[in-house]
């Protein structure tokens, strides 16, 4: 057996989704993550599905990514995400007071969805560059995740590094919550594996 069939055999699946208002920046977020590129132009999502190996931890992780649609209100849960999904990022802008009180919404259709309220969860503030537009404070972010036992952090798509931070963070989350992981234990940070551009393959939401 080649040592990179093993290798992808001893890789861990794990399944996440990015989810939040429209134009907060999801895509941004999620390419910079899996192709570290930043989009110039806005292009409204239907829905990718992404993938990404990366060690962390000192474990092989192939992390699939289902980058959602931006809804309005939320009043229909995408299918993608009502199954196998390990853990969840919600994006909002701090520019963007509706897309920060839209997360409330989305974590009660989650909790509605999976019946559990310790399911992982990263709430991102998004766009932190755009300071001096900022009407969502930080503190408020802080107490939310607080009020949901999530983690929190602010980002900008500009960034490739927190763009890996996200997604560590969220992975870690999801192993204590497996069971394999201590909270405790961490790596400051996560090496990314070089892989072609992704398809980016899109599916319908129900």
């Amino acid at each position: 057996m080649s040592s990179s069939m093993q290798s992808n055999r001893q890789s861990l699946n794990r399944k996440v989704a990015v989810m939040g208002y429209p134009h907060v920046g999801k895509s941004a977020l999620v390419l910079r993550f899996t192709q570290n590129v930043f989009p110039e132009v806005y292009e409204s999502t239907i829905e990718d599905q992404h993938s990404k190996h990366m060690m962390a931890f000192h474990r092989d992780y192939h992390l699939r990514v289902t980058d959602t649609a931006g809804q309005q209100e939320y009043t229909v849960f995408p299918r993608s995400c009502s199954l196998d999904i390990n853990g969840f990022i919600l994006v909002y802008a701090i520019d963007d007071r509706k897309s920060f009180e839209m997360c409330s919404n989305i974590y009660e259709k989650i909790v509605r969805t999976y019946g559990d309220t310790s399911i992982p969860i990263v709430i991102v503030g998004n766009k932190s560059d755009l300071s001096t537009q900022r009407v969502v404070m930080h503190s408020e972010g802080v107490a939310l995740a607080s009020k949901w036992d999530a983690k929190f952090l602010e980002f900008t798509a500009k960034d490739s590094n927190r763009a890996n931070e996200v997604f560590e963070l969220l992975l870690r989350e999801i192993e204590i919550s497996r069971g394999n992981l201590l909270p405790t234990e961490r790596q400051s940070t996560p090496v990314v594996k070089q892989q072609p551009k992704d398809d980016g393959k899109t599916c319908s939401i129900s």
